[in-house]
């Protein structure tokens, strides 16, 4: 849903690319519009594809069974057309985790996605659960709307299921027994059997990020998944575990863009390392998840820390055709995702977020400019390299109206501190920063650059006060 959260092609395993989609939360803008923001292949034409796809929730989905059993992806409408996994504007992705909080056992586990009618390109691993634990999952979807539809009429209640709001979902984001994994988890930490790991420091000896930074947040923070896909030559989906590579020559990767699997590219470049526990579909391997990343951001984060506020467009509603927060859906979200319920709106206040992100996000996008300017883009139709994306991410976030962005500028009169350079193809190519009163100009490379350089950056922004990450 944020103007510059990435919608992956399908590419080779060894050259991902991602590109960027925008959901409204409940009620979601035109597909035409979409396509302003994300850069659709020429050879997808926007006008024809469903952005809006159910997903069929095999039964028993806490069971070893029911996770590998295929999920099935459809068109929640027929008659706007089908719904296909292999279309990266509509691919839907499944990540679960399975805790005993007496013994420390914790793994992840993905299950897989195929399309109705299809038959998985390798079987999936059906995996060994340990007795007494306690298995969760969690949803993303690089489209609109993802509805969550049961193999049985008690099969969305018999997995602790949730969507949303009855009459409004959340859209790309679902979980089904997210709240008692988290439990699980949290009650193995409190004993000692679980320990997240620390954050670590930075190349510039800043705390590592974690899912609640305000470096790293956007408007729909802690969205989406880490899961990925393998695609053979032929369309069919398989786990992406070893034994898949190398048995599906020319597989191609299909992924979830999130802020999740953001967080694990800055990782790579700042020289930090998120937590990883061990994949039950590929013995001897280990991946990142969801769940890791939001309880080591809960055991970790420096404060301030970013909670999902009440004008995240996932948590709005509509009424009398204008987005209004809910404290209701703000909550089933908060849960889903192992953050605190806030007992009012106040609680979640837009202000203190928007506050917190203006103070906190250009200090830091600065400090590890360089560091950032050597990583790739996640959308080239944002920024050239990961310092220009995350700018320009930045500033979407930052300005952008509700249900594309958090509209901190002018709700609360608020300048961003940071300004982008564009080329004629509107990417962000440069960057002005504000920080301390000073502006700095910085180069796609994150090198500073004489101020002229930025001559071409649209910056309103006023000098602040002396911030600290």
């Amino acid at each position: 849903m944020l103007a510059c959260k990435s919608v992956p092609l399908i590419e080779p395993i060894s050259r991902r690319r991602q590109h960027s989609h925008l959901v409204t939360g409940g009620i979601f803008l035109s597909v035409m519009l979409v396509s302003m923001f994300i850069g659709i292949p020429n050879q997808v034409h926007a006008q024809t594809v469903n952005m809006n796809c159910t997903l069929i929730v095999p039964r028993n989905p806490l069971s070893a069974t029911g996770l590998a059993t295929p999920y099935i992806l459809q068109a929640t409408n027929p008659a706007e057309g089908p719904c296909r996994e292999a279309n990266p504007m509509q691919s839907a992705f499944v990540q679960a985790a399975v805790v005993n909080p007496k013994t420390g056992f914790l793994a992840v586990y993905n299950p897989l996605v195929i399309d109705q009618g299809m038959r998985p390109a390798a079987k999936p691993v059906i995996p060994t659960i340990p007795a007494g634990s306690v298995v969760g999952i969690w949803f993303g979807f690089n489209g609109a709307v993802l509805t969550l539809q049961g193999a049985q009429a008690n099969t969305l209640a018999q997995g602790n299921c949730v969507n949303g709001l009855p009459d409004s979902p959340f859209g790309q984001f679902a979980y089904c027994n997210a709240v008692s994994f988290f439990a699980a988890a949290n009650q193995g930490i409190r004993t000692g059997t679980i320990v997240p790991p620390a954050l670590g420091r930075d190349h510039k000896g800043l705390p590592c990020p974690t899912t609640r930074s305000f470096f790293i947040v956007d408007q729909d923070q802690s969205d989406n998944v880490t899961t990925s896909y393998l695609i053979s030559p032929r369309g069919r989906l398989a786990q992406n575990t070893a034994a898949n590579r190398n048995a599906l020559a020319n597989a191609t990767v299909l992924t979830n863009p999130s802020d999740n699997r953001l967080l694990i590219s800055i990782d790579a470049v700042l020289g930090c390392t998120p937590w990883m526990r061990p994949d039950l579909a590929d013995p001897g391997h280990f991946t990142t998840a969801l769940p890791l990343n939001e309880l080591q951001a809960a055991a970790h984060q420096p404060s301030p820390m970013a909670l999902v506020p009440s004008n995240d467009p996932m948590v709005l509603v509509m009424r009398n055709n204008t987005f209004a927060p809910s404290l209701t859906k703000l909550n089933l979200y908060r849960v889903g995702v192992d953050q605190p319920e806030a007992r009012t709106l106040w609680e979640a206040s837009p202000r203190a977020y928007c506050l917190n992100l203006v103070q906190i996000a250009p200090y830091r996008l600065a400090i590890d400019a360089p560091l950032l300017g050597q990583g790739a883009t996640p959308d080239a139709a944002v920024g050239n390299t990961l310092f220009t994306f995350m700018a320009q991410r930045y500033v979407n976030t930052f300005t952008k109206p509700l249900g594309t962005g958090l509209n901190c500028m002018n709700m609360f009169q608020l300048q961003p501190r940071v300004a982008t350079v564009k080329n004629g193809e509107d990417v962000a190519i440069a960057v002005l920063i504000t920080v301390n009163g000073q502006k700095r100009c910085f180069n796609s490379l994150g090198i500073a650059a004489p101020i002229k350089a930025c001559a071409g950056a649209k910056d309103t922004s006023t000098p602040g006060p002396t911030v600290h990450a």
